[in-house]
């Protein structure tokens, strides 16, 4: 994590504001939320932020614009391929997510492109498929804006303060044992999503245990 940060740091500005976005935007317009969350853009650009490389304010307008540009973009190419384009190779892979995904589609309707918002491969897909499934664009656009500036002002402060934080540490106690204390911070998030992930799975494969 301290390498990618150090590398960001030594970008220009403007350069910075450029990566987060096009990691945001692609996220929902060429599916590579799959193996870059954009919330992790968003939380890293939020932490270069708290150390006073970035505006927090400017940054979490960008990604806000980046997130619903994003889904605008996926959302017209479902449009515009049709179901054709739930064939590629990505999404055949994962094709049991993709027919909950549908799912939530059919029972919530657009309020699903919101809630999906905070669910990585949720936030991916939805825009594709509220396309696919030829939802008005006004529809789409009210739900897409209202999760958009949630998610991208939440992730963007949570990653400033994160930054904050870190760097009050790092100057109190030393560089060591803030790089120790990160990565502690790190390995208990991942490890509870692993933890969370493997519980719905057995939930699914058990469904009357």
């Amino acid at each position: 994590m301290d390498s990618i940060i150090n590398w960001l740091w030594s970008l220009p500005g403007t350069v910075l504001y450029a990566v987060v976005a096009a990691l945001v935007f692609a996220e929902d317009a060429l599916f590579v939320g799959f193996v870059v969350p954009g919330e992790t853009a968003a939380v890293l650009g939020g932490v270069l932020a708290g150390q006073g490389r970035l505006s927090v304010y400017w940054l979490a307008l960008v990604v806000t614009l980046a997130a619903i540009a994003g889904d605008s973009a996926g959302y017209f190419i479902g449009r515009r391929l049709g179901p054709g384009v739930l064939g590629v190779r990505v999404l055949r892979r994962r094709r049991d997510r993709v027919d909950r995904a549908r799912a939530l589609m059919r029972r919530w309707g657009p309020q699903a492109v919101f809630f999906a918002r905070f669910a990585a491969f949720l936030r991916a897909m939805m825009p594709t498929l509220a396309g696919v499934s030829r939802m008005s664009y006004r529809r789409f656009f009210l739900f897409n804006v209202l999760g958009g500036v949630l998610w991208g002002a939440g992730y963007t402060f949570l990653g400033f303060f994160a930054g904050a934080a870190y760097k009050q540490v790092q100057s109190a106690v030393g560089g060591v044992v803030a790089a120790v204390l990160a990565t502690l911070v790190v390995t208990a998030l991942v490890v509870w999503r692993v933890r969370r992930h493997r519980r719905g799975s057995c939930q699914r494969e058990n469904p009357g245990g």
